[in-house]
């Protein structure tokens, strides 16, 4: 019952905030068509996406610790992505960003094997250390093309205020429906993956292909983390966060928090987003007022626990 009502009251007060969202400021039917609908779609798929794969991660690798981010893999996306753009390859950017995830995916795989075997805290120390390879790469690609320092800083930052010709929004919306599919793919594991956080052994002993399941849902979440930093950006503390306050909430295992966690992180960012445009005088990067409240509450969490 308790959850019920909570899972209701986040639907209203998500539904008030996307009316807020595309109303805010009374702008006309062209600028609400244009640019504020599919800037909404781009958040809410963004914002759904990582905090889904935050709790898949944390999961899977059995570490509250894990997400996109702190694995490298956003990082090697957005490499990927700049590189893509950097040689005049714009349209094929959300390829590059998943040419990028997928390489850090399997650079850091590569790095946490230990004795034949996966060694998941080993995995999170090479996410963390192949991540700083590619910041410093991204950096070195800033000094060396001044020209593309706008378009990496809004990469590096996060940017969920692209405008889309007519030819590149329908391509995006091809991309978004890929993408709820693999998320519909990933909540579907969520009984295998519940039993997995008890050890390899036990949820090979109970019939899951352990090795083959993992591959799977790293090359999965590798692609969608891949289109979405090639259009919003490096977002960081959406997929750490988010699962972590679904089980505040109450929410156990992964069938609800999976959900949970989808629908929370969506109106997370939109509303980090709404603060970022109208917080102060300018727009604000996204991934600022994301970390400004991840931050006390990952601190919160230390303290807590």
């Amino acid at each position: 019952m308790k959850r019920t009502l909570i899972l209701t009251f986040s639907g209203l007060s998500s539904l008030a905030l996307i009316i807020l969202y595309l109303l805010w400021a009374n702008p006309s039917p062209g600028i609400i068509w244009q640019v504020r609908i599919p800037r909404l779609v781009l958040t809410l798929l963004t914002g759904m996406s990582l905090a889904a794969i935050g709790s898949v991660y944390q999961l899977m690798l059995a570490n509250p610790l894990a997400e996109p981010y702190v694995l490298g893999i956003s990082s090697g996306a957005a490499f990927g992505s700049i590189l893509f753009a950097s040689i005049g390859l714009l349209v094929l950017r959300p390829l590059g960003g998943f040419l990028g995830a997928l390489f850090t995916m399997l650079l850091v795989w590569r790095l946490a094997q230990k004795n034949g075997s996966f060694d998941r805290a080993r995995l999170i120390i090479a996410g963390v250390i192949v991540g700083m390879f590619f910041s410093s790469a991204i950096s070195l690609m800033m000094y060396l093309k001044r020209e593309d320092t706008v378009l990496i800083l809004g990469t590096l930052m996060g940017n969920l205020g692209r405008i889309f010709s007519y030819a590149e929004y329908r391509f995006f919306l091809v991309l978004s429906a890929i993408i709820l599919i693999l998320l519909i793919w990933l909540f579907l594991k969520s009984r295998a993956l519940d039993i997995m956080s008890s050890g390899d052994l036990y949820a090979a002993s109970v019939g899951i292909e352990v090795h083959k399941l993992r591959q799977q849902i790293f090359f999965i979440t590798s692609l969608i983390v891949g289109i979405i930093v090639s259009y919003a950006g490096i977002i960081g503390f959406v997929g750490l966060i988010t699962p972590h306050i679904m089980r505040l909430m109450g929410f156990s295992n992964q069938k609800s928090i999976y959900p949970g966690s989808l629908f929370f992180g969506a109106s997370f960012l939109l509303a980090a987003d709404f603060l970022a445009k109208n917080l102060s005088g300018i727009e604000l990067p996204v991934g600022v007022i994301t970390a400004a409240i991840g931050c006390p509450f990952f601190i919160y969490l230390l303290l807590r626990k």
